[in-house]
């Protein structure tokens, strides 16, 4: 994919997230999650963290060298056609320099949006300042520009996540970082954690941009988070935790029971080397 194609492409991906339906990102790790994904109907990629560092031998929180993400998230772009967005966590550096070098490896790999957090994993407080994380996105924005891919960044805020400050204040903690962020260069803004239904009208409302909300089971509707202004929901762990919650249990039973009866997939051989076998 030559520098143009790529440009369009993230063009189009920031596209999805004008409506007026939810854009529906369900989280891949590999090649074939990703192409699962794409064969059930959906117009993009986004990797989660967690199953592209469990995929590749580490723990999520960057651990996982930063040469095998890279590496793993150019296997997953070139596996698809659609746009496809890396959770690249804080961005893999100390400084908005270490950042924009990321941003710069992972267009390379062949995505067109990120997200980035504004968590810290170590010190006094396991959240990043608001100037320290906007200097970390502006870096971000500069290095895309300079690749000339206008890449969608998600800037994620871990503020519900960790309960950082009151509940009551939470909220409007949210919006100042989310017009700091958007001001910065972000494209949409991401409230990890945020279930209050309630909330998620008010950073809506109040920001005027793109809202990422991650799902799970019990979590509102894709019709009720269209009718609270939500543009966007990710699944971050959740599909690679259902699979692997599969194996596990398949596992388990045959060394239980001494028997192979729990192996009995859905999908057969010939369907995954149709699917892998189409460009």
């Amino acid at each position: 994919m030559n520098r143009t194609e790529q440009a369009i492409k993230a063009e189009l991906f920031r596209a999805l997230h004008a409506g007026p339906r939810l854009l529906v990102l369900p989280n891949a790790w590999d090649p074939i999650s990703a192409r699962i994904v794409v064969n059930a109907g959906f117009r993009a990629i986004a990797t989660t963290s967690g199953g592209v560092a469990w995929a590749v031998g580490y723990a999520d929180g960057e651990h996982a060298p930063w040469d095998e993400i890279v590496a793993a998230t150019h296997r997953i772009a070139r596996s698809v056609s659609v746009p496809v967005t890396a959770d690249i966590e804080s961005g893999y550096g100390d400084t908005p320099e270490a950042v924009a070098h990321s941003i710069s490896d992972i267009i390379e790999a062949g995505a067109v949006g990120v997200n980035l957090e504004d968590g810290l994993r170590s010190g006094p407080t396991p959240i990043r300042t608001v100037d320290d994380a906007v200097a970390r996105i502006r870096a971000a924005r500069q290095a895309a520009t300079a690749k000339g891919v206008p890449i969608v960044i998600n800037a994620r805020t871990d503020l519900f996540i960790k309960n950082i400050g009151d509940e009551a204040g939470r909220v409007e903690a949210a919006i100042a970082r989310g017009r700091a962020y958007l001001a910065a260069g972000a494209d949409c803004f991401y409230p990890i954690s945020l279930r209050d239904t309630a909330a998620m009208k008010t950073l809506a409302d109040a920001l005027q941009a793109p809202i990422n909300i991650n799902v799970r089971a019990g979590w509102p509707s894709v019709a009720e988070l269209e009718a609270l202004g939500v543009a966007r929901v990710t699944t971050a762990t959740q599909l690679t935790l259902v699979a692997l919650t599969a194996a596990r249990e398949v596992a388990r039973a045959i060394k239980a029971t001494g028997r192979f009866d729990a192996i009995n997939p859905a999908i057969g051989h010939p369907e995954m080397q149709q699917l892998m076998a189409k460009k």
